[in-house]
């Protein structure tokens, strides 16, 4: 047996409330005291909550995250940041909020606390993510990985079960591709696998019952587990086709991924024998894509891509975008096997192997 893993510098706390208790103490142990708090316009009560429980440390609120972050807006809080004097930065909220206080941070240096709000796990990934010119890139860098993260499930309560079950799934696909990723290790699987556990058992008990902290909390744990998964290796197919649908055709982000999954891992699962049993053990099934799918349409989350307003014309772009760069997959990516996984989930039928 031969890896190398690197574990990231983060500290994470999880607890009901500690959004309002613990940031601040977080901050403290940082050395903070100017911060700059960023969230989404329509996540601005729990990012309010926040700043106050900072004092007189909040310097100010920049409420103006956009999903994929687009450049200018990214322009924007770089500059709301460097005008307040700003040590630091909080990012309460979504990918959106998260995403910004990410750019924030790649551009400043200055060093992030992320308080998520939904359960994409991006916190706890060095990845960032700037849309430009309708083309989304994506990198890696240091940098961007926040100090500390802080769970609360309490700030999960006002996500709505069909927004809830679209972010958990965006996680479950983080986890699923870094078990088949070519830099994955032992430790990496495990906490892959047990994510996805996590994760898939939660959803159905949140959507049984939104008030459930206890399955909100689970879902936050399955969601750190999968994202730092995935902060520890490199995407494949899956990842590229959502940025290019994001990015370029403005999908949804978590919807985007909720649809693909099932058609990237049926895809996949001839080269990925192994991902696709550890997948199969933490859903209790011997066929996961259809166990993703099938979770997916129970839970009343979207199954196709046509449902999010993707055109049929658009698909044949979609492809070729996703293949024109080299990345690590599986299964060797062409544009027609690309274009495949896309006309398969603009159907949204149930998910078959392909050959």
């Amino acid at each position: 047996m031969e890896f190398v893993h690197e574990t990231q510098p983060m500290r994470v706390v999880l607890r009901s409330g500690a959004s309002v208790t613990a940031v601040a103490g977080e901050a403290e142990r940082l050395g903070l005291r100017r911060l700059l708090v960023v969230s989404g316009p329509r996540g601005t009560e729990p990012a309010r909550a926040v700043a106050d429980s900072l004092g007189d440390a909040c310097v100010g609120l920049h409420a103006e995250a956009r999903m994929h972050v687009p450049v200018e807006v990214a322009d924007h809080a770089v500059e709301a940041a460097r005008a307040a004097g700003a040590d630091g930065c909080v990012a309460v909220g979504g990918g959106s909020a998260i995403g910004l206080g990410k750019a924030v941070a790649l551009r400043t240096g200055l060093p992030l606390i992320a308080v998520p709000t939904t359960y994409s796990g991006s916190e706890m990934t060095p990845v960032w993510g700037l849309t430009e010119h309708g083309v989304k890139r994506t990198g890696r860098d240091p940098s961007v990985l926040p100090r500390s993260v802080v769970y609360d499930p309490d700030l999960t309560l006002s996500l709505p079960v069909a927004l809830s079950v679209t972010s958990g799934i965006n996680a479950v696909a983080h986890a699923a591709e870094a078990l088949y990723a070519p830099d994955g290790t032992p430790l990496v699987s495990l906490m892959a696998e047990e994510g996805v556990r996590a994760m898939t058992g939660a959803l159905p008990a949140l959507a049984d019952d939104p008030e459930d902290l206890d399955a909100r909390g689970r879902a936050l744990y399955g969601a750190w587990l999968c994202g730092a998964a995935l902060g520890a290796t490199t995407m494949g197919l899956h990842h590229k086709l959502c940025h290019v649908l994001g990015g370029t055709f403005g999908l949804p982000h978590a919807d985007a991924h909720t649809v693909v999954l099932p058609y990237a891992l049926a895809f996949n699962a001839p080269a990925a024998p192994e991902a696709v049993k550890a997948l199969g053990r933490a859903l209790d099934t011997d066929d996961a894509p259809y166990a993703l799918w099938d979770l997916s349409g129970r839970l009343g989350a979207p199954r196709s891509l046509a449902e999010l307003g993707l055109k049929e014309s658009d698909l044949a772009v979609a492809a070729a975008q996703a293949t024109g760069q080299a990345y690590a997959n599986p299964r060797d990516v062409t544009v027609e096997g690309a274009l495949g996984v896309l006309k398969a989930a603009y159907e949204g039928e149930r998910p078959l192997r392909t050959p």
